[in-house]
């Protein structure tokens, strides 16, 4: 406590004289317990905050994560063998829904056969692959070696449907020269020769083994004309031929691919 001196009247000196004592404000008790609560509100906050910053963190890692998958670099058609160059690596958001082809399959992807027409930019499913077409049970290859005049202008793929025409001359081994009926069998395109310079190219098809001897003979005589049979038709004849031991509805297709008209 500080002491001062003030003088005395009428003697000289001066007394020490204690200064009065002030009392220090008294703030409200409300307010002493409103300030001891906000560092627990603080903590709290801070605790919800960090709470919700990791439950954010959880939802998007289970899903937003992404796969490396297998997509088409461009359309890929029916039967023909996938190149390295087919395929690409996509990423996208892991979904139990999609199941497409790992980017780790890629080395065995390449080299197998489309089972239907692939579109560029469509994932590459299990199912849209195949090994090397097979022959099946009761069915021969044949090897048809054809000009390019007897071939029609789409290119043929493996797994593609055909029917092979007879033509054989007008009046050939007939009386009077009349036309005989031709005889077609269906087949189905198994492999595919490199092109000649002239165009010729060879052609092996799968037949049922009774009309592989009939075919052979064409091909040896080389009256024939191989016919592209629309996509759908598992049996396919020409206009007004004759019933010729064409295979029954898919028994020409070879295992190991889809039917020509249907996809995986």
């Amino acid at each position: 406590m500080e002491n001062r001196t003030y003088p005395t009247p009428g003697t000289g000196t001066s007394t020490l004289v204690p200064e009065p004592v002030r009392s220090a404000p008294h703030a409200p008790a409300r307010t002493l317990r409103a300030r001891r609560r906000r560092p627990a509100v603080l903590a709290m906050a801070v605790a919800l905050i960090a709470a919700g910053g990791l439950g954010g963190a959880v939802l998007y890692n289970s899903t937003g994560q992404r796969i490396a998958v297998l997509a088409l670099a461009r359309d890929v058609p029916y039967g023909q063998v996938l190149k390295a160059e087919d395929l690409v690596v996509a990423r996208i958001a892991s979904d139990p829904a999609l199941k497409p082809l790992s980017a780790a399959d890629r080395g065995k992807a390449v080299g197998m056969r489309a089972t239907t027409d692939l579109r560029q930019g469509a994932l590459l499913l299990k199912a849209d692959v195949a090994q090397a077409l097979t022959v099946e049970p009761g069915q021969l290859v044949v090897g048809v070696a054809a000009k390019r005049t007897q071939l029609p202008a789409t290119k043929l793929q493996p797994g593609v449907l055909v029917v092979v025409v007879s033509t054989p001359d007008s009046n050939a081994g007939q009386a009077g020269g009349a036309t005989r009926t031709p005889e077609a069998v269906a087949a189905v395109v198994t492999a595919i020769g490199k092109a000649d310079p002239d165009g010729s190219q060879v052609i092996d098809v799968a037949v049922p083994t009774a009309d592989a001897a009939r075919l052979a003979a064409w091909v040896a005589s080389a009256k024939f004309q191989v016919v592209l049979a629309p996509r759908g038709a598992a049996t396919a004849q020409p206009s007004g031929a004759a019933p010729s031991g064409a295979a029954p509805s898919g028994s020409a297709a070879p295992s190991g691919s889809a039917s020509p008209g249907g996809g995986a």
